[in-house]
């Protein structure tokens, strides 16, 4: 993304970022769009004012799904804890005076969630939240665009977007040959459900590469 779409874009995320008044922008998008590097430079930009609360701190254990027999879709839909990212956002949207909120994160090392990561402070006027599903309007999915005042969707080049794909799963561990596998017959499973919710987004962000 080029340093003049950067700024467009914190600019935007700017006025959102109000203090005395808690808002919270989504950033969706399909695997390796770009999501949380964007989410990253904007909290960096935004200085005090921002936080970032991922969607995959909600990831279910990996035990979780050994147990229910997802391990192999991890990434769907049903192998997070949508309600509770729910409830999550339904809490960080109200903050109490004197009472930090302590989020979820995803550590990709471990490929584990790991509670307690990102601590809220209530006077940080802007949360930035970003994930596959924020627009996905299907069971306990659907209530979480009630608690987004704003969100965005990334819309990457395909083809660029399954490279950086399959090299990010090289990166954490896994060979080539399953990597590619794995976007194949996973990842692009996912990106073709989470690209229906693009019309319901408030600004569609078109990345050439």
């Amino acid at each position: 993304m080029d340093l003049r779409r950067i700024d467009q874009l914190t600019t935007r995320a700017r006025r959102l970022a109000v203090p005395g008044r808690r808002r919270v922008l989504g950033i969706a998008g399909a695997p390796g769009a770009g999501k949380s590097t964007l989410a990253g430079h904007l909290v960096e930009r935004l200085g005090g004012l921002a936080v970032l609360v991922p969607m995959d701190g909600f990831h279910l254990a990996q035990a979780e799904l050994d147990r229910l027999g997802r391990a192999d879709r991890k990434g769907a839909p049903d192998t997070f804890d949508a309600a509770g990212y729910a409830a999550l956002l339904a809490r960080l949207r109200a903050p109490e005076p004197g009472t930090v909120v302590y989020a979820p994160a995803f550590d990709r090392t471990l490929e584990e969630p790991v509670a307690g990561s990102v601590p809220v402070a209530p006077e940080i006027p802007l949360v930035i939240t970003e994930g596959n599903y924020l627009l996905h309007d299907e069971g306990p999915w659907a209530p979480v665009r009630t608690h987004l005042d704003e969100v965005w969707f990334l819309d990457l080049d395909p083809v660029e977007r399954v490279r950086r794909l399959v090299d990010r799963h090289v990166e954490f561990g896994r060979d080539r040959p399953h990597a590619e596998r794995w976007v194949r017959e996973s990842d692009e499973v996912n990106a073709r459900l989470v690209a229906r919710g693009r019309d319901r987004a408030d600004l569609v962000v078109a990345l050439g590469d």
